[in-house]
């Protein structure tokens, strides 16, 4: 049996303004980036996790291409101008326990990341970079 992973509202973190706010974004630069490689590969996910090696770098994959469950947060669906499905942007539950009170904006920038993301042919790789919000 399949869990239905737990979206933000659900978790045991305390809600703050954070709801207020965007949890999530794309800079422009990686909005082009998720345009290039969802005409590629077609509808996309992101899986943040909190890895030791590029744990500020959010993996993108097809969608449904990583698992997520119990342990994974849904923190948002993006849409993105010229994608015809949102993004779904995951977190693992322990990292989002650590970043709730955050915004996080994806970006993209030069140089190649380790790992099996989309976009690390393309010689780029996503950062996610983070802001306080609430408290």
């Amino acid at each position: 049996m399949h869990e239905e992973p737990a979206r933000p509202e659900q978790a045991d973190a305390p809600l703050t303004d954070v709801d207020e706010v965007p949890r999530v974004e794309f800079t422009p630069g990686a909005a082009r980036l998720v345009r290039r490689l969802s005409e590629a590969h077609g509808p996309l996910m992101f899986h943040q996790s909190g890895g030791c090696c590029d744990g500020s770098a959010p993996m993108c994959y097809p969608e449904g291409e990583f698992r997520t469950g119990g342990s994974d947060v849904l923190l948002a669906e993006l849409d993105v101008e010229g994608v015809a499905r949102p993004v779904r942007f995951w977190m693992s539950r322990s990292q989002y326990e650590v970043w709730s009170h955050t915004r996080l904006i994806v970006d993209v920038v030069e140089g190649r990341g380790s790992g099996f993301s989309l976009e690390a042919p393309e010689g780029v790789r996503f950062l996610t970079r983070s802001r306080v919000v609430g408290g």
